[in-house]
C-alpha cells in the first residue's frame, strides 16, 4: 500500500514507520524538518510539510490509499495542537483523495469503570493530563465528525513502552484492557504491528479501539 505518515520523528510514529516498511508498504513521511529523519529506504519518501498548513502536504498525499498519524504535544508544550490537528486531517484527506485513516490515540479517555476514564484517577499524573484531555477531545471530534473518511481511533494500554517486538496483543472497545495481574501494557513494537494490522485487515472503521496485552 501506499501511505503517507505523520509523526514519523516520533518514537510511536518512527516505529509505525519501521514496521511499516518492514511489510513492505511505499510510506510518504510529511515531517517539518527533515534532518530529524536520518533514514534511507527504497520505499520511504520524505516531504517537507506542516501538517497545521494542508497545502504543504496535500499534492504528496494524493494516491495513498491511508493516512496514518501519531501527534504529541510534548516537544511544543501545546496540548490543544493535537485537537487542531485531529480536526485538519478529517477535514484537508479528502481533498488528497484519502478515505483510510490511523490516528495513534491516547489512553486517558478510556472507561476503567462506568462514567470514569483513565485520566479521571485522581493518581493520574499531572503532567500527562493536559495531553490526555487533548486526546480526549480529539476521540469525541472523531466520534461527531461527519466525514466520509474511514477513521480508527487506536488507543495503546496504560503503559507504552519500550520493548519487544512479539506480535501478541489482543484488542478491545473503550475499557481499559488489563492483563491477569492488573496491569495495562504493551510494547511500542507491538502497538505498531496492531496499528498496521488494523490498516492490513479493513477493520476497526470508525471506532476506537484498544490495544494490550
Amino acid at each position: 500500500m501506499k501511505l503517507v505518515l505523520f509523526g514519523a520523528t516520533g518514537h510511536i510514529g518512527g516505529a509505525i514507520l519501521d514496521e511499516a516498511l518492514a511489510r513492505g508498504h511505499d510510506v510518504t513521511a510529511v515531517v517539518r524538518d527533515t534532518t530529524r529523519l536520518a533514514k534511507h529506504h527504497s520505499h520511504l519518501h520524505i516531504v517537507t510539510g506542516d501538517l497545521a498548513h494542508p497545502d504543504t502536504w496535500v499534492a504528496a498525499a494524493k494516491g495513498a490509499d491511508a493516512a496514518i498519524a501519531s501527534v504529541s504535544a510534548r516537544r511544543t508544550g501545546k496540548p490543544d495542537e493535537i485537537v487542531a490537528a485531529a480536526k485538519i486531517l478529517l477535514e484537508s484527506l479528502s481533498a488528497a483523495t484519502v478515505k483510510r485513516f490511523l490516528w495513534v490515540g491516547g489512553a486517558g479517555s478510556l472507561d476503567v469503570a462506568p462514567g470514569v476514564r483513565v485520566l479521571d484517577d485522581p493518581h493520574f499524573p499531572a503532567a500527562w493530563k493536559p495531553e490526555a484531555e487533548a486526546q480526549a477531545k480529539a476521540l469525541d471530534l472523531f466520534r461527531a465528525s461527519n466525514t466520509d473518511i474511514d477513521w480508527t481511533y487506536i488507543s495503546p494500554a496504560a503503559l507504552l513502552e519500550d520493548g519487544a517486538r512479539t506480535g501478541q496483543y489482543r484488542i478491545g472497545g473503550d475499557t481499559l484492557l488489563t492483563d491477569a495481574n492488573g496491569v495495562s501494557r504493551i510494547t511500542v513494537p507491538d502497538y505498531a504491528i496492531a496499528l498496521l494490522d488494523r490498516l492490513e485487515k479493513r477493520d476497526a472503521l470508525r471506532q476506537r479501539i484498544t490495544v494490550a496485552y
